[in-house]
């Protein structure tokens, strides 16, 4: 399998997670996708016509986009349990993504706006608009967090790789501080081999 891949990524570290916890990494070659809001890479856009990373080729030359599509292939592909099939279980660990996800693609949209689109063009409102759903969802894991317990699935991957992307690019933003429940929880997750493993490289100055 071939993966479109950039270490700063955090929907690609997720699909990573999924490979090495289920036993897949070594079958997977990572291949450069240097993916942009405005800057199409073009041996990328050639396999997905989003052109976004994570894009997955598989074994049967089949490309899988979205990184829970993606997740999910490669968790029945290695007959994973990190998608529970059905039940409670299951609703849980999908909407547990979910809102990982929705908090990843408000932290996007700010680093977007901050370093991409002219300073004179940003909107303090749009910032503080994205910044507030970001406090929500953490303010949504806080109050469930010990819950979590020893859980490992699709949605408490999704959530450790969000919170880890918030360390890598937002250092300024102390948001450990207001949930401190979380945060303890997210220091023993990331002490996982996989997210050991898949911790992403120190930012370059971009």
């Amino acid at each position: 399998m071939k993966l479109f891949h950039s270490p700063y990524s955090p929907f690609v570290r997720k699909v990573m997670v999924v490979a090495h916890e289920v036993g897949l990494v070594g079958r997977i070659e990572c291949l450069p996708g240097a993916a942009h809001p405005t800057q199409r890479d073009h041996t990328l856009l050639a396999q997905n016509p989003l052109a976004q990373v994570p894009t997955l080729i598989g074994e049967d030359g089949q490309i899988l986009a979205d990184s829970r599509v993606i997740c999910e292939y490669l968790d029945t592909l290695g007959q994973g349990t990190l998608f529970p099939r059905s039940g409670p279980a299951r609703w849980v660990a999908l909407i547990d993504q979910s809102m990982a996800d929705g908090l990843l693609d408000a932290a996007l949209l700010i680093r977007y706006e901050r370093t991409i689109r002219p300073e004179t063009e940003r909107s303090d409102a749009w910032l503080a608009g994205q910044r507030a759903k970001i406090e929500g969802v953490l303010a949504a894991f806080e109050e469930r967090a010990d819950a979590f317990g020893d859980r490992v699935d699709i949605g408490t991957i999704a959530i450790g790789c969000a919170l880890g992307y918030l360390d890598l690019r937002f250092g300024d933003w102390p948001w450990r501080d207001t949930v401190p429940k979380l945060a303890a929880w997210a220091g023993g997750f990331g002490a996982r081999p996989a997210m050991v493993a898949t911790r992403p490289p120190d930012p370059v100055s971009t």
